[in-house]
């Protein structure tokens, strides 16, 4: 008697048990065949890659395959073009290539240079990387999240601007003072006006955490003297008190202060993050998904973070796949603790995020990064890159961070 091949429905029918399990496996099915555009057996292949550069300096990556299938990503905003320019260049290794195998095209991106790592060519992964897990999200018809093994939350808290709408109760500044702390030491007048102001905005937004972002442009040695005399007011956490060029110096300052100290925005990669947890230079890491490495490397550097009881307030002061893909994170990672600037609206959606309620938003549960971008809208805003200026001392003429 020859093998009787059943069609896949009613093979399902005999593996179930009860009517019950019947129920639920053709629901599954139904809704499997529903989410997913491909089954998770055929062939894809990446056909084309596409950036665009906006006006406002964000960088988008565009990446396309034979399926019908697209997926988008950003990178970093400074050297935009730079950005845009090696991304397409990384077209002659995936044009081609399966894109679901994500993690291996990251190695393969990372590792087939002589030199690795910078900040624009792991920007460059970055966008990439973001990219290819909305693909595969959008194979397999589930949220990146699930594919790393999520959800561990289901929304995300979020700091931005008080509102009593969106419940949103935490905050962060960059300037709390007439004019920036560019001088290598601060004076006394200075730092007596810095505690001034900030402890009239604490008046006006009671009940709200407030942190404190130096932005790396702080001198240690007026950085020394800031922490200390805000510390009565009691800061959520001080950000970037100093670049991380030299993590010895920011580990000196964190020794100086109980307020914990936050920095990442300017690092990348697990190995740029290890020297910080392993001097604990920063107990809050902020890395930026678009600059870091990816949702790959977030997801890793959450990891490692994990080992030293450091959670994670990713950096994102760019556009709706930088939100997204964060979000993403979020709903994967145990040691979450907020996401910069999560009640923001992108008019470049075709689809709004869900909206924040109570401070929280919660996690896209669509296939991928979960959101569509309206190409027609983005259009609009691709143009020459706004361009980051050299700023100086008005008293000397020398250069200073901003």
């Amino acid at each position: 008697m020859g093998t009787v091949h059943l069609p896949r429905r009613q093979l399902l029918r005999n593996l179930a048990f009860g009517a019950g399990a019947l129920f639920s496996l053709e629901n599954f099915a139904a809704r499997r065949s529903e989410a997913a555009p491909i089954d998770p057996n055929d062939n894809i292949q990446i056909t084309k890659i596409e950036t665009f550069v906006l006006k406002n300096s964000w960088v988008f990556v565009k990446i396309s395959t034979d399926a019908g299938i697209t997926g988008w990503g950003e990178m970093l905003k400074d050297d935009a073009k730079a950005c845009a320019a090696g991304a397409l260049e990384v077209g002659d290794y995936l044009i081609g290539q399966d894109p679901r195998p994500v993690v291996q095209h990251w190695q393969a991106i990372h590792r087939g240079s002589f030199y690795r790592g910078g900040p624009i060519k792991t920007a460059i992964s970055s966008g990439i990387d973001q990219a290819l897990w909305d693909i595969a999200g959008k194979c397999y018809g589930v949220p990146v999240y699930k594919l790393l093994g999520g959800p561990t939350r289901d929304r995300a808290f979020v700091y931005g601007t008080p509102d009593e709408k969106t419940g949103v109760k935490a905050m962060k500044v960059s300037q709390w003072t007439t004019r920036k702390a560019f001088k290598y030491t601060e004076g006394q007048k200075f730092v007596d006006e810095a505690v001034e102001r900030f402890a009239a905005l604490k008046d006006r937004y009671p009940g709200v955490d407030i942190a404190l972002d130096f932005h790396g442009a702080v001198q240690p040695t007026t950085a020394s003297l800031l922490i200390k005399a805000l510390e009565p007011l009691k800061p959520w956490f001080y950000e970037e008190v100093v670049q991380a060029l030299n993590v010895d110096v920011m580990a000196e300052l964190a020794r100086k202060t109980h307020i914990p100290l936050a920095t990442g925005e300017r690092i990348f990669t697990k190995w740029g993050f290890r020297e910080i947890l392993e001097k604990k230079a920063a107990m809050i890491l902020q890395p930026d998904v678009n600059y870091a490495g990816g949702i790959t490397e977030l997801r890793l550097i959450a990891g490692m973070a994990e080992a030293y009881y450091a959670p994670l307030a990713p950096h994102n002061p760019n556009g709706p796949c930088s939100l997204a893909a964060s979000l993403q994170i979020a709903a994967c990672i145990p040691n979450f603790m907020v996401q910069e600037r999560g009640d923001r609206e992108h008019e470049l959606l075709a689809t709004p995020l869900p909206p924040v309620k109570d401070g929280y938003r919660p996690i896209p549960t669509s296939p991928g990064l979960g959101i569509t971008i309206d190409e027609n809208k983005l259009a609009d805003e691709i143009g020459e890159p706004v361009e980051y200026k050299t700023a100086y001392d008005p008293d000397d003429g020398s250069v200073v961070d901003w």
